[in-house]
């Protein structure tokens, strides 16, 4: 199968840094170790590398982007063909309008034929509706399927802490 060519999504860049998920924290931690050590080619988006830069925190928003050149991660560009994906994600209810920017990521993914979208927003990405309704809207769009996991379903395993 080769390397597998992953999306990270914007709550990737965040759960380094946190305290108050701990687990979350170490598989994020584990992802990005298995991206140094070329496990995966990992790509993000503008649209992530905006949303970071909106982070009030500016110690925070430093950290969270220097990840993307320290890691090696490229970094998918605005499209239209991504903004019109998502707006049929939104269209047919697979996520709210309200939250356009999480049906950007999928899309993101979605065109630029990627293996997987990894995140850990469980309100509208790594949810069981989102995961089936956008793999029937992707063929029916003439798309590859694209797996959405968080870090733990595709890092090695390890015994937990």
């Amino acid at each position: 199968m080769g390397v597998l060519r992953i999306y990270l999504e914007t709550t990737m860049f965040n759960f380094p840094f946190v305290d108050d998920a701990p687990r979350y924290k170490v598989d994020t931690l584990r992802l990005f170790e298995e991206i140094r050590a070329g496990k995966f080619k990992s790509f993000t988006s503008e649209y992530v590398i905006q949303e970071l830069e909106a982070t009030k925190d500016a110690e925070r928003q430093k950290q969270m982007k220097s990840l993307v050149a320290d890691y090696n991660i490229s970094v998918i560009p605005v499209s239209d063909e991504i903004r019109q994906l998502a707006d049929v994600y939104v269209s047919f209810g697979v996520i709210p309008k309200k939250f356009f920017t999480d049906a950007i990521h999928i899309a993101a993914a979605t065109v630029a034929g990627l293996d997987c979208v990894v995140s850990l927003n469980f309100r509208h990405i790594v949810k069981h509706k989102t995961i089936f309704e956008t793999e029937y809207i992707n063929a029916r769009e003439g798309y590859k399927r694209v797996f959405i996991h968080t870090p733990a379903e595709v890092t090695e395993n390890h015994e937990n802490p």
